[in-house]
């Protein structure tokens, strides 16, 4: 099985984060996995991106031009990838910063108030992890328990105190996948 995903958002969004956890967790699982960043002008408050391919075979290239599944954490990464996803694919959209109504039939939209349950958990730096809790719940690329393992491994020395924040983001999203 192949997962195409490209994570989107304003540099500082944590799109870069999302994808790493993905490829390692996926590694970690012993598949393969890529994870082709984005950097450039978007750093300076643009449009940031990352690309993860997880396969059971062999990946030919990284580069997606028309991913199975976005993440789009703002208007301008909505505008940018929400016409590239592949039709009978997914979009996961950040409601709360994306107001504007996908108008493709072709594919499955979540509409997922990322920002606004960060802030209910005490950080909207967590946004990016509400989402990915939602998207590994979804479509089960990993093991969510992979997610968490990984994630224990970037959270050490000064940011372990923010793993559990960082957890109960992840548990939010996959629940809220979970309900609907």
């Amino acid at each position: 099985m192949v997962f195409e995903l490209v994570c989107a958002g304003f540099g500082g969004q944590g799109v870069m984060l999302m994808g790493q956890l993905l490829a390692y967790a996926a590694a970690l699982e012993g598949k393969e996995a890529t994870w082709f960043p984005s950097y450039g002008p978007e750093m300076r408050g643009g449009t940031a991106n990352c690309q993860v391919v997880i396969s059971d075979e062999p990946i030919t290239s990284p580069i997606l031009s028309r991913p199975q599944t976005a993440i789009v954490l703002n208007k301008p990464s909505f505008f940018k990838f929400e016409p590239l996803v592949a039709p009978g694919g997914f979009l996961f959209v950040n409601t709360s910063l994306v107001d504007i109504p996908s108008q493709r039939g072709d594919i499955d939209i979540l509409l997922i108030p990322a920002t606004e349950i960060a802030q209910e958990i005490g950080s909207t730096q967590v946004a990016n992890l509400v989402l990915l809790g939602a998207y590994v719940e979804k479509l089960k690329p990993v093991d969510f328990s992979s997610i968490e393992k990984i994630l224990e491994k970037f959270m050490t020395g000064a940011k372990a105190k923010f793993l559990p924040l960082n957890k109960e983001a992840l548990k939010r999203g996959r629940e809220l996948v979970k309900r609907n």
